[in-house]
């Protein structure tokens, strides 16, 4: 028979040994159900970043190449910016309606700019001229400049619309009337600017046209301009 002491103390050993095994279990469960809410979370979580890269694949699957006649790489003119090259065609949310766009990138000026597909003719935004058109815009330049007397005020504001007509016939009038020969008057330094604005825009679309360099064509175009 043990003693009393004894006994106490076996009692009270087991009292703690039965305390600390429910203490660990009930950490247990405490990991375990903190692990399962983690993992549902987890689980909550794939699906949706894969419907999400899903749904992604999809739209870059069925982006269309090309739409009215306008491909994807095709080089095109904007009336403001001149010769610019759809890089892609794109769907926007605007205004609560998903509209089609083309993505046409102007690397001169380093921008894009989105134009929708079903307001291309009212936005002015048209194909490269036929090479009948840029013959006679060279025929333009051969011809004799017209000098109007009047402020150059009038003039810039007359040359500017016909700049972002995006003509080319009217661009090589304005390439024309102000480009200076040896031994004519120098150009002021807004008339220079306008001149060299419209050359570059003509030189532009002719190298496009043309499958040049755009430096080779605005030689060209002034070895024109110099022999007339």
């Amino acid at each position: 028979m043990k003693p009393a002491g004894a006994a106490g103390r076996a009692k009270s050993a087991k009292a703690a040994k039965t305390a600390k095994n429910g203490k660990d279990a009930k950490a247990a469960r405490e990991i375990k159900a903190k692990g399962g809410t983690r993992a549902k979370r987890a689980n909550k979580a794939v699906p949706a970043a894969k419907a999400g890269t899903a749904a992604e694949a999809r739209r870059k699957k069925k982006a269309p190449t090309e739409v009215n006649g306008f491909a994807v790489g095709d080089h095109v003119v904007y009336p403001a910016h001149g010769v610019g090259r759809i890089t892609g065609i794109d769907e926007r949310a605007v205004a609560d309606q998903t509209l089609q766009m083309f993505v046409v990138a102007f690397e001169k000026d380093k921008m894009t700019l989105m134009v929708p597909t079903d307001k291309v003719e009212s936005a002015g935004m048209r194909r490269l001229s036929s090479k009948e058109t840029m013959d006679a815009a060279i025929t333009t330049l051969r011809g004799r400049a017209r000098q109007r007397r009047v402020m150059w005020s009038r003039r810039a504001q007359e040359y500017e619309a016909k700049l972002n007509s995006g003509d080319p016939v009217s661009i090589a009038e304005v390439v024309r009337d102000l480009h200076r020969n040896v031994g004519q008057p120098d150009q002021s330094y807004s008339e220079r600017q306008m001149y060299e604005a419209a050359l570059d825009r003509l030189a532009r679309e002719f190298a496009a046209v043309d499958n040049t360099d755009t430096e080779q064509a605005a030689n060209k175009l002034e070895d024109v301009l110099r022999a007339a």
